[in-house]
């Protein structure tokens, strides 16, 4: 018994490590990526997709690989960092980052497949909502994460309601509501990574 209760006590000891300690995972390089995938869907929204109203599928599709693609790339860089790391708390603090970011990306998408199946007049709101949604994941994730990225968590936000706000009528669909909100965010975010974790840290 008092065994068990000491390998207890050992494993919370480590799970409040994990927690104290700033996840690491993001990366500049990642995010810059991210957002130049966001400003090249827009760009390329307007040729392939002029008229996304008359083609909402192909709207959906075009974003929805843009995500695919960018959250494959920052799974790939996490999976590559967990297996390179010899210390078995930064593959604790990954899972940790991924359980409370990962509700706003099944959230995220459980709207979007509403939306497109059965409410595709309400289908100009996506791009505010999805700002909205991944904003709260940063927001969810802020334990684990540099507090400075606290900033671009306040600009997916504030892109995602003004999204909401002003992309209707003549504006829904714009390529750049998703291109500024998604694009400028990501940017963002590449810049306080790499000031706040890898500048003066060899891009450790």
């Amino acid at each position: 018994m008092e065994l068990q209760e000491a390998l207890a006590q050992v494993s919370e000891i480590r799970l409040q490590i994990a927690r104290s300690e700033s996840f690491r995972g993001y990366r500049s390089v990642t995010a810059a990526f991210s957002a130049l995938t966001a400003v090249l869907a827009a760009a390329l929204q307007s040729m392939v997709v002029p008229v996304p109203e008359s083609d909402p599928q192909s709207y959906l599709l075009l974003w929805i690989t843009a995500a695919i693609v960018c959250s494959g790339a920052t799974a790939i860089e996490m999976t590559v960092r967990c297996r390179r790391s010899a210390s078995p708390t930064d593959s604790r603090t990954t899972w940790m980052a991924v359980e409370q970011f990962l509700p706003c990306l099944i959230a995220g998408g459980l709207v979007t497949f509403v939306v497109s199946l059965r409410a595709l007049e309400c289908l100009w709101m996506l791009p505010g909502l999805w700002g909205v949604l991944f904003s709260l994941g940063i927001f969810a994730s802020r334990r684990l994460l540099p507090r400075a990225l606290i900033w671009p968590a306040f600009y997916y936000l504030a892109g995602g309601v003004l999204t909401l706000a002003l992309a209707q009528g003549a504006w829904a669909f714009s390529p750049w509501a998703m291109g500024l909100t998604f694009g400028g965010g990501q940017a963002l975010t590449a810049v306080v990574l790499y000031f706040t974790l890898e500048r003066d840290h060899g891009g450790s």
